[in-house]
């Protein structure tokens, strides 16, 4: 059995009830929907048939029981989740445009999501601990908590993994690499989304060069899945380049809510490498399991496991 285990934040997504309902104008909100990007990458490798854990906080109130609720249900270790009294579960506003633009609020740090320790309690290790860029960017107790979990998970021989989910406008004035430098130092398999390659790599030029510029500074990246929405995916080592489609699932479900199909899709392909599956196999399983997170409503709303399994295999 696969063992993925992953540390950040733990929030709540209180959403529009339709598109084009900004947050600067009084409406009606659907939620709260357990969320927060590594809460959902572990819900689905967890789904996945993985041996999953995560570190985290939340608030001993009614939003932190939907999150513990949930990712008890789908199996997660929640022994090194914090439930301090002392603070509120964080919380995410959402709306949509019709076009499938969002508009964020977060309230994070100054919360008990916010709060994440490390402290390893044995010389145990998974085989991928993974990683949201996002999560970096919350706060600095979370970001110094992420980079010594990260350091010493490596050294035990796990793989790191990471998915680098930044914005450039939630940088501030750090540049990226002041930011997410100390995890690319030990980074196996980097999950980028096409802009966010060029922003790591620093160069324009296609992901061809992009790609061989990050594997000459980062001698430890082995893999390099970028993500390109409805085009599919295209994955990239030292030695090959595969191209993967995108899952037609529009074809049998329709789409409701892309929030978390992208942690749905590094769940997939990181659970299925540490599997034994092939790039191309672990690319195709990673295409279905994104594509079918983006058929329910909240971000941890499809059902992976069973569609995969039981509705969609192939």
């Amino acid at each position: 059995m696969a063992k993925i285990w992953t540390m950040g934040e733990l929030i709540v997504e209180i959403m529009r009830s339709a598109p084009d309902r900004p947050l600067d104008k009084t409406d009606v909100f659907l939620g709260p929907y357990p969320s927060g990007a590594p809460a959902i990458f572990i819900s689905a490798a967890a789904q996945l048939g993985a041996s999953a854990k995560i570190w985290g906080g939340v608030g001993r109130d009614k939003f932190g029981a939907v999150l513990l609720d949930r990712l008890k249900a789908d199996g997660v270790d929640i022994a090194d989740v914090k439930v301090s009294a002392g603070g509120a579960t964080g919380a995410a506003f959402v709306a949509y445009s019709h076009d499938g633009g969002r508009e964020f609020i977060f309230h994070i740090d100054g919360t008990a999501s916010g709060n994440v320790e490390f402290a390893p309690a044995s010389a145990a290790a998974p085989d991928f601990f993974h990683i949201m860029g996002c999560s970096l960017t919350v706060n600095e107790t979370m970001k110094g908590a992420l980079e010594r979990a990260c350091a010493h998970f490596a050294s035990l021989g796990a793989k790191i993994s990471f998915d680098p989910n930044i914005r450039p406008s939630l940088l501030g004035e750090r540049g990226v690499m002041e930011t997410a430098g100390a995890v690319m130092n030990h980074c196996s398999v980097f999950l980028p989304g096409v802009d966010e390659l060029m922003l790591f790599a620093g160069i324009a030029g296609g992901t061809d060069m992009q790609a061989k510029s990050l594997f000459e500074r980062f001698p430890k990246l082995d893999i390099i899945h970028v993500k390109n929405g409805k085009r599919g995916s295209v994955i990239i080592t030292r030695q090959e380049k595969i191209e993967v489609l995108a899952y037609p699932i529009e074809k049998k479900y329709p789409i409701v809510d892309p929030t978390g199909a992208g942690d749905c899709f590094d769940a997939a392909f990181v659970t299925a490498l540490a599997d034994g599956k092939t790039l191309r196999e672990a690319g195709a399983l990673a295409a279905k399991a994104g594509a079918i997170n983006a058929t329910a409503m909240g971000p941890m709303g499809g059902d992976i496991k069973n569609l995969i399994v039981e509705r969609i295999a192939e």
